[in-house]
């Protein structure tokens, strides 16, 4: 810098009321006012429903438990679904052919299938 050359004074443009601007010195404006405080708040909402997801989550187990429970937890219904309809199917074609059975035995053997039927329907009785 020039030492002949007067010093750099830094000088402010402000907006007078009526629109117009003018040079204004910064050492006779006055104090700037401090901005207000801005305060930030999220607000997070869990999903509906997710019980079990967060009581993993919650409990330390990870995200591990949380996917296996989305995933098998629809898989397993869908297996003891499946596994009971099995069953009941199973169960049903066997009574048929226990029916199917007794009904053939009655008609073709005569006097000793119905004494077998009889003696069966005594036992059943008894307990």
């Amino acid at each position: 810098m020039d030492p002949n050359l007067p010093a750099h004074r830094a000088v402010t443009v402000i907006q007078l009321q009526d629109g117009t601007y003018t040079y204004a010195d910064p050492a006779h404006l006055p104090a700037p006012q401090a901005a207000p405080q801005q305060i930030v708040q999220h607000i997070h909402h869990a999903p509906p429903d997710r019980t079990v997801q967060r009581l993993a989550l919650g409990s330390g187990v990870g995200a591990g438990a949380v996917a296996a429970g989305v995933y098998f937890g629809p898989l397993l219904v869908g297996v003891l679904t499946a596994i009971a309809a099995n069953l009941a199917m199973l169960t049903f074609l066997a009574a048929v052919m226990v029916w199917g059975v007794v009904t053939v035995v009655r008609s073709v053997g005569g006097t000793d299938g119905k004494a077998a039927a009889g003696a069966v329907r005594k036992a059943r009785g008894r307990r």
